[in-house]
C-alpha cells in the first residue's frame, strides 16, 4: 500500500485536466413575499462579473434556488427581476468561503403603481447574516477584518483568538500550536486549506502557515459540523484562498517591529512567531507583495502571494573563567510563498491548481537570554520547511455535483540543525566541575521527514426536498525520523586549574571550538549513540460519509449524517486496530422569523491519532532479551495483558553506550560498543500498546439562537456540552505503588529505594563510590542488567467535560463609520489528561486527575471597534479580558535521609524519580493536600490599537496605506491568558492555593509595529 497509493494518486491527478484550488460552495437562496410566504417558480439570477460567471435558476416549491459547485473567486450578486406582482430585488458584494453552504433570503415588495423601480438592498458582509441552513457552530474572519485587526507579522493565527470559543493555548514544548478550540489541547486542531489538509502530522499544528497576504476568508469551526469534516474531535481552521479575476489586483507591503528601542519595558522574555523565548535586541522587518489577475478573461485566472521576514535577536554569552562576555546576534527566517490558478473549462467544468512552500529557520546561535555558556560551534537551528501542492476539480450536473482532489505535500522538521554537524559536543568542566563552555554538536538529533498524500472524493445530490452529499477519502503519510543522540559521540571533560588559565589567556572569546581544548584534558564521561539510523511507518487515514439535508418545510432544516474513520496507527501493538469508528450526527434549523432561527444538533466526532504516540514507541523502545525478559514478567504478573505479544510491542529504536578511560576525541565507534545494547540499564522505556490504541472520540451536543438585529447587525447565541474520551496519557506497567501526601505538616519522604521496591518488576540500585551507580531487576532469581525502571505504554483511557455559553454581537461598518464585533464565553473544561505526555502525578492514579484544564478559563471578554472619522482614516480598538489560567501547586523541598545521620532535599515525595518540570511534560508531585490545578492566576487584560491612513490616487482604485499598530498600549504585566510553555509559565507555583505567585514570565510587554502597503 505504501508504495502503490503514491503512484495511484499522481496517475489520477495527471488524468485530471487539474488546475488550482476551487473549493465547493453551495448557495441557497430564498425567496418570500412581504407576508414571508416562499415565491415559487420566480427566475433567480446569480452573477460575479470578476470571473465572468452567470447562472439561473427558479425557485423550488419552497421558494428556494441553490446553486452549486461555486468558487470562491470574486464576488457575487443575487437578483430576481421585475415580475406581474414583484419588484427586482439585488443583493451584492457575496463573498463565500470554501466548504460551506451561505444562505440568502431575498424578500419582495409587492409591485405598484408608485414604484416600479427595482430595490436595491446591499449584503456586504453575509457574516453578519443567520444561518438558516444548518446548525453549524463557526466564526469567521474576512480578508478585511485580517487587514483591520492589529495582527503581530501578518500572522493569522494571532487573530483566531479574537474568534468565539478559541482562545491562546498553553502547550508543553516551546512550538507547540497556539491555538485552543474549547479549551482542549492544540495538538488536536485540525488546519485545512480550501478543505484540504494542512497538519504536520507528527505533532500537530499547520504544515504551511499560511500569511495574512493569501487569505480570503479564516473560519473556525468548533461545534456540530458536517460529516464532510474529521479527523478532529475538537475543531477545524480552514482558510479560503484568494483568486485571481478579471480584475488586476496587487500589494506591496512592509512592515517592521523596531523592538526594543521604543517597547515597554519588561524583565521577562518575550516569544517569536515560533514560540521560542526571546529578549535583548529583538526586532523583526518583514515585506512581501500579492498579485493577481486573469491570464485569459473571463477563463483562467492566477494569483501570487510572497512574503519573507527576519528576526533579529541577541543572546548574552558569559563564562568569566573563561574571560568570555559577550552578545551573539542571532537570525529567525520565515519565507511563504503561494501561487493558485483557477480554470473555468466549460460552463459546467472547473479546476484549481495551488502551491504552498514554506522556508523556516529558527536560530539557535549560542549564549543565552541572559548569559549562558553554549560558545558559537555549539550553535544550531530549527527548520520547518514545507510544501503543499493541491489540484481541485469541480462538475456541476443539473442536479449532481462531483469534487475530486488530489494533494500531495512534505515536512521537514529538523528540531537541531547542527552548524557542525560532523563533531562531536563537549561539555567543558572546571576543577570544581561547574560547566564553564558547551561545545559542538547541540548532543542529538530530532530530523523528522513526512510525505503525505491525500486523494478525496466528494458529491452533492438534489433530490426534491434532499440535498444528499457523501464522499470518501485518504491521507497518507509517509514518517521517518532520525532521532537520538549524538552519533559523532559526547564528551564531558574537566580540566585543571592549569589548562583553564592556559585557555583563558589564549583569549579565544566566542571562538572557542573542541579542537582548542587540551588533548590531555581528562575525560570523565563519554557515550554515542548506538543507532544513527532513521526508522518510521505509513500512517493511512482512511474516511467515507454520507449526509442528508432535508428540508422538511421552507424554515425547517433537518441534517441527518453519519461518518466512518480508520486510523491504521491504531493497531499499535495488537493484531487488529480500532475499526469501530461510526459516528452519527444530526441537527435542524428552524426559522423562526425572518429575522431568527433556532439551531441544535447533537455528533459524535473522532480524533486521529497523533503520529508522536506511535514514533515515541518506536524511538524510546529496544529489543534486548532483557528487556524482554522483563516483559515477559510484567506479563505474569498481570501488570501486562496476558495476550501481549512481546515481538510485536517492541522495537530497535535509539540507545546510547559508554566507555570510560577514554581519551579526548578519541572515544570508541558505536559500532565498537554495539554489545551494550543488551544490558544497559533504562531509566524509562516505552513500548506499542498491546491492546492498540483507541481513537479519542467526543459526544456534542449545541442549542443555539440567532438575532437579525439589521441588515448589518447580528447577535446570536449558542451553548455548548462536549463529553470526550479515550484521550491519550501514558501509563506505567512498571509504576511505583501510591503515596499519597494530605498533609502538609506531617510530610514522610519515600526514598527511591523504598519506593524501586513497591514496582510490579522491582528494581535495584547499588551505590558506588566514584562509579556509577549499578541498577538491575532480579526475574527468576536471575540478574537482569538490561531492564528498565519504568516502562511506559501511552493508553486510550483519558476523559474531559466542556460546558459553555458563547454570546456575541456584530456589526459591520459598510457605509457607515463604525463596526463591532463583541464576544463573550462562559465556560469551564474538566479532563484527567492534558496530552500525549501527561501522567498521573501519583503512580497510575488518575482517578485525582480529573480538575480544571490547564487551557481552562471560565470568562473571556473579546471587543474589536473600528472607527471610520473621515474615509481615508481608520481606528481600531481590540480588547481581550480573560479570567485567570489554572495553577499546578508543587510541591517544595522536603528532607530525605541520604544515609545514617545525613539528609539531603527533594521534591520528589513518593520516590518515583519522575517529579520533575521538563519542558515537554511538567509532571511534578503535588503540594500535600492540594489537587491538580487548585489555584488561579489573576485576570489578563490586553488592549490593542490600530490606525491606518489610507492615500488614493487615480480614480481610487490605487491606493498608500500607513498603518501603526500598538499590541498591550497600557503596558500591563499580564502573568495569565497568553500563548506560553506550561513549564516556563507562571502556571507551575510551589506551595498552598493563595500561598502567592513567583513571577517566571508574563506577556510582552507594549510593542510597536508600523507598515507601509501600496494597493491596487
Amino acid at each position: 500500500m505504501n508504495r502503490f497509493f503514491p503512484l495511484l494518486a499522481l496517475v489520477v491527478g495527471l488524468l485530471l485536466p487539474a488546475l488550482p484550488a476551487w473549493a465547493q460552495v453551495d448557495l441557497v437562496v430564498s425567496v418570500q413575499d412581504n407576508a414571508r410566504k416562499p415565491v415559487v417558480g420566480l427566475p433567480v439570477h446569480l452573477d460575479n462579473a470578476a470571473i465572468g460567471f452567470s447562472a439561473a435558476l427558479p425557485t423550488d416549491a419552497q421558494g428556494k434556488a441553490r446553486f452549486r459547485g461555486l468558487s470562491t473567486a470574486g464576488r457575487y450578486a443575487v437578483s430576481t427581476m421585475v415580475s406581474d406582482q414583484y419588484q427586482a430585488v439585488r443583493e451584492a458584494d457575496l463573498v463565500l468561503r470554501a466548504n460551506s453552504s451561505p444562505s440568502v433570503t431575498l424578500v419582495l415588495p409587492q409591485l405598484s403603481a408608485q414604484a416600479l423601480a427595482g430595490v436595491l438592498v446591499r449584503a456586504p458582509n453575509n457574516a453578519t447574516t443567520i444561518n438558516t441552513q444548518n446548525a453549524e457552530v463557526s466564526s469567521e474572519l474576512s480578508a478585511r477584518e485580517l487587514r483591520e485587526i492589529p495582527i503581530e507579522a501578518r500572522d493569522i493565527t494571532r487573530a483566531l483568538y479574537r474568534l468565539p470559543n478559541v482562545t491562546l493555548a498553553t502547550g508543553f514544548f516551546s512550538e507547540a500550536p497556539n491555538v485552543s478550540i474549547n479549551g482542549a489541547n492544540g495538538l488536536y486542531t485540525n488546519y485545512l486549506i480550501d478543505g484540504l489538509d494542512n497538519n504536520e502530522n507528527f505533532l500537530g499544528g499547520q504544515r504551511f502557515a499560511i500569511p495574512v497576504g493569501f487569505a480570503q476568508n479564516v473560519s473556525v469551526l468548533t461545534n456540530n459540523f458536517s460529516t464532510e469534516f474529521g479527523n478532529s474531535a475538537n475543531g477545524i481552521v480552514n482558510v479560503t484562498t484568494k483568486s485571481g479575476s478579471n480584475d488586476l489586483a496587487a500589494e506591496v507591503f512592509y512592515l517592521t517591529r523596531p523592538g526594543p528601542g521604543i517597547d515597554g519595558k519588561t524583565e521577562f522574555a518575550q516569544r517569536d512567531l515560533s514560540g521560542n523565548q526571546v529578549k535583548s535586541g529583538f526586532q523583526r522587518q518583514q515585506f512581501g507583495f500579492g498579485v493577481g489577475g486573469a491570464l485569459v478573461k473571463d477563463k483562467t485566472f492566477f494569483y501570487l502571494n510572497a512574503e519573507q521576514t527576519f528576526d533579529f535577536k541577541d543572546n548574552l554569552l558569559t563564562s568569566p573563567e573563561l574571560g568570555v562576555n559577550a552578545s551573539i546576534r542571532g537570525q529567525n527566517r520565515f519565507t511563504y510563498l503561494s501561487g493558485k490558478l483557477d480554470q473555468r473549462w466549460t460552463e459546467r467544468f472547473r479546476s484549481s491548481l495551488r502551491a504552498n512552500v514554506g522556508y523556516v529557520n529558527i536560530g539557535r546561535q549560542g549564549g543565552g537570554l541572559d548569559g549562558g555558556v553554549a560558545f558559537a560551534s555549539a550553535g544550531n537551528s530549527q527548520d520547518r520547511n514545507s510544501i503543499n501542492i493541491a489540484s481541485q476539480n469541480v462538475y456541476v450536473g443539473q442536479r449532481f455535483t462531483s469534487q475530486t482532489d488530489v494533494q500531495y505535500a512534505r515536512f521537514r522538521w529538523n528540531y537541531g540543525k547542527a552548524d557542525n554537524p560532523s563533531s562531536p559536543d563537549v561539555n567543558v568542566q572546571n576543577p570544581g566541575e561547574q560547566t564553564v563552555a558547551v561545545l559542538g554538536h547541540p548532543g542529538y538529533l530530532f530530523d523528522s521527514h513526512q510525505s503525505t498524500w491525500q486523494a478525496q472524493q466528494k458529491f452533492t445530490l438534489l433530490s426534491g426536498r434532499n440535498t444528499f452529499k457523501g464522499g470518501f477519502g485518504i491521507i497518507s503519510t509517509e514518517h521517518s525520523l532520525f532521532g537520538g543522540g549524538n552519533p559523532n559521540g559526547s564528551y564531558t571533560v574537566k580540566l585543571t586549574q592549569a589548562q583553564l588559565d592556559a585557555l583563558r589567556g589564549r583569549n579565544l572569546g566566542p571562538g572557542l571550538g573542541i579542537n582548542d581544548i587540551p588533548a590531555s584534558a581528562e575525560v570523565t564521561s563519554y557515550g554515542v549513540e548506538l543507532r544513527p539510523q532513521s526508522f518510521g511507518t505509513t500512517q493511512n487515514l482512511y474516511n467515507i460519509y454520507l449526509e442528508d439535508q432535508v428540508a422538511v418545510t421552507d424554515r425547517l432544516n433537518v441534517t441527518l449524517g453519519v461518518r466512518y474513520d480508520y486510523d491504521n496507527l491504531s493497531k499499535g501493538g495488537a493484531e487488529k486496530g480500532d475499526r469501530n469508528n461510526i459516528a452519527p450526527r444530526a441537527n435542524f434549523n428552524l426559522q423562526l422569523t425572518d429575522r431568527s432561527s433556532l439551531r441544535g444538533g447533537y455528533g459524535l466526532f473522532y480524533d486521529k491519532i497523533l503520529y508522536t504516540v506511535y514514533s515515541d514507541a518506536l524511538q524510546q523502545n529496544t529489543t534486548s532479551a532483557d528487556y524482554k525478559t522483563q516483559l515477559r514478567e510484567l506479563v505474569r504478573v498481570g501488570a501486562l495483558p496476558a495476550n501481549t505479544n512481546i515481538d510485536r510491542v517492541t522495537f530497535d529504536g535509539n540507545q546510547g553506550a559508554s566507555a570510560s578511560n577514554v581519551a579526548y576525541l578519541q572515544g570508541p565507534s558505536a559500532a565498537s560498543l554495539q554489545g551494550q545494547r543488551a544490558g544497559v540499564f533504562g531509566g524509562e522505556r516505552r513500548l506499542l500498546n498491546p491492546n492498540g490504541y483507541q481513537n479519542p472520540y467526543s459526544h456534542q451536543a449545541t442549542l443555539g439562537y440567532q438575532y437579525q438585529v439589521s441588515s448589518k447587525t447580528l447577535f446570536y447565541v449558542d451553548a455548548m456540552y462536549n463529553r470526550s474520551y479515550d484521550l491519550f496519557r501514558l501509563r506505567n506497567v512498571n509504576a511505583v505503588s501510591e503515596y499519597a501526601q494530605t498533609n502538609p505538616n506531617a510530610v514522610v519522604v519515600r526514598t527511591t529505594t523504598q519506593a524501586d521496591a513497591t514496582r510490579p518488576v522491582p528494581i535495584t540500585t547499588i551505590r558506588r563510590f566514584n562509579k556509577p551507580d549499578s541498577s538491575f531487576a532480579v526475574i527468576n532469581g536471575q540478574r537482569v542488567t538490561g531492564v528498565a525502571r519504568n516502562v511506559v505504554v501511552t493508553e486510550s483511557a483519558g476523559r474531559s467535560r466542556y460546558l459553555a455559553a458563547s454570546f456575541n454581537i456584530q456589526k459591520d461598518a459598510a457605509e457607515d463609520k463604525y463596526g463591532y464585533r463583541v464576544s463573550y464565553t462562559l465556560s469551564n473544561l474538566k479532563n484527567d489528561t492534558e496530552d500525549v505526555n501527561f501522567r498521573a502525578a501519583d503512580g497510575n492514579n488518575y482517578g485525582t486527575e480529573f480538575a480544571n484544564s490547564i487551557n481552562d478559563r471560565t470568562h473571556v471578554i473579546n471587543a474589536i471597534g473600528s472607527y471610520y472619522p473621515v474615509s481615508a482614516l481608520r481606528l481600531t480598538v481590540a480588547a481581550l479580558l480573560q479570567s485567570g489560567q489554572p495553577v499546578n501547586r508543587v510541591a517544595g523541598a522536603y528532607k530525605f535521609p541520604l544515609g545514617p545521620g545525613a539528609t539531603g532535599l527533594t521534591s520528589d515525595l513518593n520516590g518515583d524519580g519522575s517529579s520533575f518540570s521538563s519542558a515537554y511534560q511538567g509532571n511534578t508531585d503535588r503540594f500535600p493536600g492540594e489537587g491538580r490545578n487548585s489555584d488561579r492566576l489573576p485576570w489578563a487584560k490586553t488592549f490593542d490599537v490600530g490606525a491606518q491612513y489610507t492615500l488614493r490616487f487615480g480614480e481610487k482604485t490605487s491606493r498608500v496605506e500607513l498603518t501603526a499598530d500598538v499590541f498591550n498600549v497600557l503596558n500591563t504585566q499580564n502573568l495569565s491568558g497568553y500563548a506560553n510553555n506550561a513549564t516556563q509559565s507562571n502556571q507551575i507555583q510551589v506551595g498552598a492555593a493563595g500561598s502567592g505567585i513567583i513571577r517566571r514570565n508574563a506577556s510582552a510587554p507594549r510593542q510597536f509595529q508600523f507598515g507601509l502597503r501600496y494597493a491596487l
